[in-house]
């Protein structure tokens, strides 16, 4: 087994009931800034392979070592104050993960220039570019990058975009490569010698599931100490340069702050997924976790919901995936623990081909955009989904009791200092004792023990109580339905506030029910969802479920398979794939009379 940290906390039980819990083990040194980590591995391993990617239409990888890497930030650092930007004029990132976003993120953090990425559905996908107009009236930036200008230039012209700097590396009159060879003056050397822990380094925007998107300040403070706490906790990566193949978007706080800046912390090498998990872009993923075998790898639940059956018809696959792979990570929801025993079944295989292998980690960790990204991480052996891990040294966690279970909540140097040009928003989000108030329950896996870690119990405002005052608890309830549907059942989002009985809303698996039915691929959507087949198989299941759930508070009691996919417009659904629960009941008022009226498209269960 890798090394790992003892399972080591400090608890303090209050006599309200609250709990205070916090890591036995110390945080240590931290980092100044993440430019003094590309700074170090760049004299430490300068020829080493730093970043790849894929070049488009082609089988061949280009790739960036750390001594190239920091020659380009300090030239684009430069470029970036040249062309106005600053520290109250950000770098605005509207393209995907690449190496030259990765290069412009580094080169303005270099200089105190906030880096703020934005999802790309917010140009690609969004209709009316609400939320990316949103973000630009807050952030005020002073440059721009694009990937390319030609996908963008609706987004670009309908948000005024198209009147600042723009940057794009692919195209006609393309700048990004002469700017990484623009001579550096002292103006960089001054800037970089001036960052502190306060300094901005980045505005993470959260996903706008509760209103527009806010912009989180992430200073060096948070994402060095965070990166810090993971060392203590998993010494192996000093061991072992880290090798990942990753898709997660960089304008989330997973991708980001928890992959790339380890990466930095330990001079590792990542390769970037052009891949999503989505049944076409997947097999992008696929192909290059052939060719690139990672020693981490990080996924959301719908990642593994795809690789799995991947890895199990797929041998050489499989040897190629743990070929030297140390930890599978989840985070983002809750991971069904049908994919949980999967996955330990064919790593254990995979090891019974190579008995000198370690047995691999299944980890998880808990945090938010606003955490940057950890709270807690698992560090020792678990035996099943669900648990969220430990305190990170020097961050303590709150827990508040509700019904039964607890609030959590976080402090310290991980924490943000408040959102973007916002201080009451940000003043509002902390209690009396300087904890901030994330909106996630949890329990102690064990009371007794807590040591054992926490576990993730839902979204506190997700929960609700039906008609008879008795709780539903959303989080575990949706987690199990999806199992229990398994493949048919994408999603799902689970009704039924203040009324007698549970209904579930389902997003279908479309490839997976025209399987089930066998029915073509282009099968329009409609006559997927009431094909017979698949209709009688979701019954089934649920009603497996409810005769093994009874209660009220678990047995679904009807359901509607929905033919309209969440909207991301609508906060319905993040870029990662996260369903926002209560932006899908309030936009789908008629689905919901529907769900508990008579229509005779509604599935009920047939229980035993």
């Amino acid at each position: 087994m890798i090394r790992l940290a003892d399972p080591r906390v400090e608890c303090e039980r209050r006599a309200d009931g609250t709990i205070v819990l916090r890591s036995g083990h110390a945080l240590g040194e931290v980092p100044r800034c993440l430019g003094d980590l590309l700074v170090r591995n760049a004299a430490r391993d300068p020829d080493g392979v730093f970043l790849g990617e894929r070049v488009p239409g082609s089988r061949e990888w280009r790739t960036v070592t750390w001594a190239e890497a920091l020659a380009s930030v300090r030239s684009l650092a430069q470029a970036l104050l040249e062309l106005g930007a600053g520290p109250e004029r950000p770098l605005l990132l509207i393209s995907g993960n690449s190496i030259a976003h990765a290069l412009l993120t580094l080169a303005a953090m270099h200089v105190a220039i906030p880096a703020t990425p934005v999802s790309v559905a917010y140009s690609l996908m969004s209709r009316d570019f609400a939320k990316l107009r949103a973000i630009v009236e807050q952030v005020t930036p002073g440059v721009v990058f694009v990937e390319q200008l030609e996908p963008f230039a609706e987004a670009l012209a309908a948000t005024g975009l198209d009147r600042l700097p723009i940057i794009w590396r692919v195209g006609p009159r393309a700048n990004f490569d002469d700017l990484c060879r623009t001579p550096v003056g002292p103006a960089v050397d001054s800037a970089f010698a001036a960052l502190g822990p306060t300094s901005i380094a980045k505005i993470l925007f959260t996903s706008g599931s509760t209103g527009l998107p806010k912009g989180v300040i992430n200073d060096q403070r948070m994402l060095c100490s965070n990166q810090a706490a993971l060392a203590r906790l998993w010494p192996f990566l000093a061991e072992t340069k880290p090798v990942i193949c990753d898709w997660l978007p960089w304008n989330h706080t997973f991708g980001a702050n928890f992959n790339f800046n380890l990466i930095l912390m330990h001079g590792g090498t990542a390769w970037i997924d052009e891949g999503k998990p989505a049944p076409g872009p997947f097999a992008a993923t696929l192909a290059n976790l052939r060719e690139r075998s990672p020693t981490l790898y990080f996924n959301v639940p719908r990642g593994y919901e795809l690789l799995v059956p991947a890895l199990a018809r797929d041998a050489e696959l499989c040897e190629r995936f743990f070929a030297r792979l140390q930890v599978i990570f989840y985070a983002a929801a809750a991971l069904p623990q049908n994919l949980w025993t999967r996955l330990e079944v064919l790593a254990e295989a995979a090891r019974a081909q190579n008995p000198a292998g370690d047995r691999v980690l299944m980890a998880s960790a808990w945090g938010s955009t606003e955490t940057a990204p950890c709270s807690t991480a698992v560090h020792w052996p678990i035996e099943r989904a669900g648990v969220i891990g430990n305190p990170m040294p020097g961050t303590s966690i709150k827990l508040v009791p509700t019904a039964d279970k607890y609030e959590l909540r976080v402090r310290g140097p991980n924490v943000m200092p408040g959102y973007w040009r916002n201080p009451e928003l940000g003043a509002a989000a902390f209690d009396d004792e300087g904890f901030y108030r994330i909106g996630d329950a949890g329990k102690l896996a064990d009371p007794d023990h807590p040591e054992r870690g926490l576990m993730f119990a839902g979204r506190i405002a997700e929960d609700f109580k039906l008609s008879s005052g008795t709780w539903v608890h959303v989080g575990k309830l949706r987690v199990e339905l999806i199992a229990a549907g398994e493949p048919l059942i994408s999603d799902c989002v689970i009704a039924g506030h203040d009324r007698p009985a549970l209904g579930l809303l389902i997003f279908p698996n479309l490839s997976a029910c025209r399987e089930q039915a066998g029915l073509a691929n282009d099968t329009p959507v409609e006559r997927v969802i009431a094909a017979p087949e698949v209709r009688r198989a979701i019954a089934a299941s649920l009603a497996r479920h409810a005769n093994a759930n009874p209660g009220t508070s678990t047995r679904i009691d009807r359901a509607l398979i929905l033919a309209e996919p969440p909207s991301i417009d609508a906060n319905e659904i993040t870029d990662k794939g996260y369903i926002n629960q209560r932006a899908v009941l309030d936009r789908r008022a008629a689905e919901l009379e529907r769900l508990f009226g008579e229509s005779p498209d509604v599935l009920i269960p047939e229980l035993g």
